[in-house]
């Protein structure tokens, strides 16, 4: 291999080590505890970017202000988008405010958007009060009107366990399935736009 084409190679890798750093984040470790999460439940393949449950099922979760939602969060919206991140996730922070954005122009058009803080609750189970409090203060400082939710002992219903990066978005219709493609890593507010925007027209049809 000439110097040039190992210039080349080099440069190539370097850069995308560069696009997953600032777009996403590893989440094989909880930040809060170091403890690995284990136990993936079957179905479930956050590596492809794919999941085989279909319906998120029954479920009961509280946001970081101790307000409690069910799976009837969904009936009201034609299109949820579901976003999982962690408060030490730059790239996951960074694009709150836009996700509040899209969120406020296009909930007359049936979308809503739900966010599940991931490090409020470590791979035992155990609840992270700094990770919720910090959670408290993005929401504050953010000013997003869509709720920071904490996953439930079951992480809701296995859909939230296994997840390897941050932040993760999958979408969810109004019956509780979920539809469309899984996405990882963070995309500006333009880009969500034209995701979402496709994702309800298959939602509603």
């Amino acid at each position: 291999m000439t110097k040039q084409r190992k210039y080349l190679t080099v440069l190539i890798l370097s850069g995308l080590c560069f696009l997953t750093l600032f777009s996403g984040c590893s989440s094989g470790i909880d930040k809060a505890s170091d403890n690995v999460q284990e136990n993936v439940p079957a179905g479930i393949n956050h590596e492809a970017g794919t999941s085989n449950l279909e319906n998120l099922g029954e479920f009961s979760v509280q946001d970081i202000t101790g307000e409690s939602y069910t799976q009837e969060m969904f009936a009201d919206y034609d299109l949820t988008m579901v976003n999982v991140f962690t408060t030490w996730c730059t790239p996951c922070v960074n694009e709150i405010p836009d996700l509040g954005k899209l969120k406020n122009e296009m909930e007359s058009q049936g979308v809503n958007v739900a966010g599940f803080v991931l490090d409020a609750v470590d791979g035992r189970g155990n609840t992270s009060e700094e990770a919720i409090e910090k959670a408290r203060l993005l929401a504050e400082k953010t000013g997003v009107t869509y709720p920071f939710l904490i996953p439930d002992e079951s992480y809701l219903n296995g859909r939230l366990s296994g997840i390897n990066a941050v932040p993760e978005t999958f979408f969810v219709d109004k019956e509780g399935n979920i539809v469309g493609e899984t996405y990882s890593g963070s995309r500006s507010f333009e880009d969500w736009k034209i995701i979402v925007e496709t994702q309800l027209k298959e939602a509603v049809k």
